[in-house]
């Protein structure tokens, strides 16, 4: 528990976690509202046309939980951490499971406020959350965002430097797995096991379709269901999370 409480008063004690709160939220909550404006009757709106940006507001929070990471290499705070933490598994695991647990916090908020804003906006709307693929694309999102955060943690404990994390991050969410699939053939039987899709498949499998974003609109033959495809995307976040750890103990601070 001290840890933790180490982790968290480490964490809010700097701007940047702050900032990708407020902007995950604002980018997210802006563009749904925006969508929920101009939908008519050719572009009906519905509870996934809501989440539709939600994958922005992830990539914001992926961004601060790396900084959590290479923001301790960068000036030598880690040094002080793993002194009062010899074992250091243990206050990196601290780390992550603070930040998971905040960016789960904050996709429930965009997922709800993107929902609520555009009830708001056309209350007219079905917009009613009554199946279970509709509460899985909304309530879910709390989920994708907290193991992304396991991710991209690990991705912060193994590059070290904020620059690198960061642009890994970037490229790999916003480019690499939707370009996959442009590889002849061979490109979407690669991408049916890319750990992002899977994440999307457990929020818009069984008709409950995301239309735009990074994420994209992939129409794959997913091996698994939505909530396999879950457990699938959290074995990637924590082996890497593990993979991390043990090249942290081998690691001069």
């Amino acid at each position: 528990m001290t840890l933790l409480a180490v982790e968290r008063i480490k964490l809010f004690s700097t701007r940047s976690p702050w900032w990708c709160m407020a902007l995950a939220t604002a980018l997210t909550i802006g563009f749904a509202s925006l969508i929920a404006a101009n939908t008519g009757d050719q572009f009906p709106l519905n509870v996934g046309v809501t989440q539709s940006f939600t994958d922005f507001g992830m990539i914001v929070i992926m961004v601060m939980a790396a900084l959590a990471a290479t923001t301790e290499y960068r000036f030598g705070t880690i040094r002080a951490t793993f002194l009062a933490a010899p074992g250091r598994t243990g206050a990196l695991v601290a780390k992550a499971a603070v930040v998971a647990l905040l960016a789960g916090v904050v996709g429930e908020v965009v997922a709800f406020g993107s929902w609520g804003i555009s009830k708001l906006i056309k209350p007219g709307a079905d917009l009613a959350i009554d199946s279970t693929a509709e509460w899985r694309n909304v309530a879910g999102t709390g989920l994708v965002f907290l193991i992304a955060a396991i991710l991209a943690v690990a991705v912060g404990i193994l590059v070290r430097q904020t620059a690198g994390a960061v642009a890994i991050l970037l490229v790999y969410t916003m480019l690499v797995e939707n370009l996959i699939g442009l590889i002849p053939t061979l490109g979407v039987k690669i991408q049916r096991w890319l750990p992002f899709m899977h994440a999307n498949n457990f929020r818009t499998a069984d008709g409950a379709p995301v239309t735009d974003g990074p994420g994209g609109p992939p129409q794959l033959d997913f091996p698994f269901g939505p909530w396999g495809s879950l457990a699938y995307f959290a074995a990637i976040g924590v082996g890497l999370l593990v993979v991390a750890l043990v090249v942290a103990k081998r690691r001069d601070a």
